[in-house]
């Protein structure tokens, strides 16, 4: 039998989120480990027979009933390609979710899909030249209408250091994204999520990369963070079904 921690009261848990992850190369589902994009291959999921992103997308909901999901579209961020038309066959079969992608964006006018239902786009501080990019984002999508991803790797931050700084201009929504724990069974960063809500004021945090099962959802929570960006422990069942829509807002 599977055992669901209860260590927050009900209110506090209305804040909090988990939402599955999608990371595409190619045109598949690609298991994503420490941030070496060059090694992602296909994943294999007991969840899906392939890697097709409709496929993935398909077990994950059978898992829980997420209302958000988060797309990295990895060959876009490369440079090499985007995945445009699979992003709007998602959009068309689960229109239910809220869709955040990260396509290495850089300016304002790189998103060329916004114009499908519930896709929000992901600035990526890793892609952004410089804060004024930052500016013309909230000018465009208001500070609801995008998300900024603050990236990390190995504690050191991955972008202009102005980004990292403006406080002012972020969004109401950001992600901690430390790429060397995605995939690496070591827990999210605890003590940078921390500071980092510290920072952000009323901002809603969201950790990304470490999550290794129930017991780390319970440890955000606990610190106020307000949601979760989660694929491996999906995959490997080291968060079933009753566990996770335990934790959904």
């Amino acid at each position: 039998m599977t055992r669901i921690r209860k260590p927050v009261d009900v209110e506090t848990m209305s804040e909090f989120t988990i939402i599955p992850v999608l990371d595409l190369k190619h045109g598949h589902v690609v298991r994503a480990r420490a941030g070496d994009r060059a090694n992602y291959f296909p994943i294999v999921t007991p969840l899906a027979a392939g890697s097709l992103p409709h496929e993935v997308l398909a077990g994950l909901l059978s898992v829980a009933p997420f209302r958000s999901l988060y797309i990295a579209d990895l060959d876009a961020i490369t440079g090499e390609g985007d995945h445009r038309a699979a992003l709007g066959l998602l959009a068309r079969e689960a229109p239910q979710l809220e869709i955040w992608v990260d396509g290495g964006y850089a300016t304002t006018e790189a998103p060329g899909h916004m114009g499908l239902r519930g896709i929000v786009p992901v600035f990526g501080s890793e892609t952004l030249r410089d804060a004024d990019q930052l500016l013309a984002a909230g000018a465009t999508f208001g500070e609801t209408g995008f998300v900024l991803s603050l990236d990390y790797r190995g504690g050191r931050f991955m972008g202009p250091a102005e980004v990292e700084q403006s406080v002012e201009l972020w969004p109401n929504r950001v992600i901690l994204m430390t790429l060397d724990r995605v995939g690496a069974d070591l827990g999210p960063d605890i003590d940078a999520l921390v500071a980092l809500k510290r920072r952000a004021g009323s901002r809603a945090i969201f950790a990304a990369g470490g999550v290794r099962g129930e017991d780390d959802l319970a440890a955000l929570v606990a610190n106020g963070i307000s949601g979760a960006l989660v694929a491996t422990a999906l995959h490997d069942g080291r968060l079933p079904g009753e566990v996770v829509t335990h934790y959904l807002a």
